[in-house]
């Protein structure tokens, strides 16, 4: 029987070992490998090639849903599930619109995360009861004529500005994590403003919150 290969994706240990032990006790299932931030995801993707990579949100760095978006474009085969402790609008939106097949709630029990890695190995979807219940409420609602929520076109690497801006990393600190310019930091710093419609720092940390790329228990740092 070939086993289903998986990448655990999340920066707490604990977390990511007990989801090992809980995953590698089913016959079919085969973790792979480990990240603690989103872009060691991309990377251990890239290197690993696994099935499913399972996604922790609010991660340093490079957040899950980022790093989900550069995932599903580098590697359109590879099905990620989006698990986090939050069901929020902005979060759950955000994952769906980025290609994530499922999402499931931090609290949910080994058997759903291990149906839920089977169900989009196979194809298909898999949500939380409650978030597919939203979903399906959504959907009936914009046949009714309700008009969706418009998100500003961010490219890839002005979500990375944006969410190394939002914890409080300076310029440079920002342009030797992304490998490039204290300049180019700055002209994607101006069009996140320009296209956000937002004058300050801590605007842009707010944005970010609301959409889903940090999680709102980031403090504020104004500069």
């Amino acid at each position: 029987m070939k086993r289903i290969t998986v990448l655990l994706a999340d920066d707490h240990t604990v977390v990511r070992e007990g989801f090992r032990k809980l995953l590698e006790a089913e016959a079919d299932l085969e973790v792979v490998g480990e990240a603690q931030n989103g872009r060691q995801a991309v990377e251990l993707t890239r290197k690993l090639h696994p099935a499913v990579v399972v996604l922790d949100i609010a991660m340093p760095l490079l957040n899950g849903l980022e790093a989900t978006r550069q995932i599903r474009k580098a590697f359109p085969d590879t099905k990620v599930i989006i698990l986090s402790a939050h069901s929020d609008d902005a979060y759950i939106d955000q994952a769906v619109a980025i290609g994530a097949v499922g999402f499931l709630l931090k609290q949910t029990s080994s058997h759903d995360l291990s149906a839920a890695i089977r169900e989009v190995q196979k194809g298909n979807t898999f949500f939380s009861p409650s978030i597919s219940a939203r979903l399906h409420d959504q959907k009936v609602s914009a046949r009714g004529g309700a008009v969706p929520k418009k998100v500003a076109h961010l490219s890839s690497r002005e979500m990375e500005v944006l969410q190394l801006i939002a914890e409080g990393k300076t310029n440079n600190e920002t342009a030797t994590e992304l490998g490039i310019s204290i300049k180019t930091v700055e002209k994607h710093r101006q069009n996140l403003m320009a296209k956000l419609n937002i004058h300050e720092i801590s605007g842009l940390t707010r944005y970010a919150i609301g959409a889903g790329i940090i999680e709102s228990n980031v403090q504020l740092t104004i500069r």
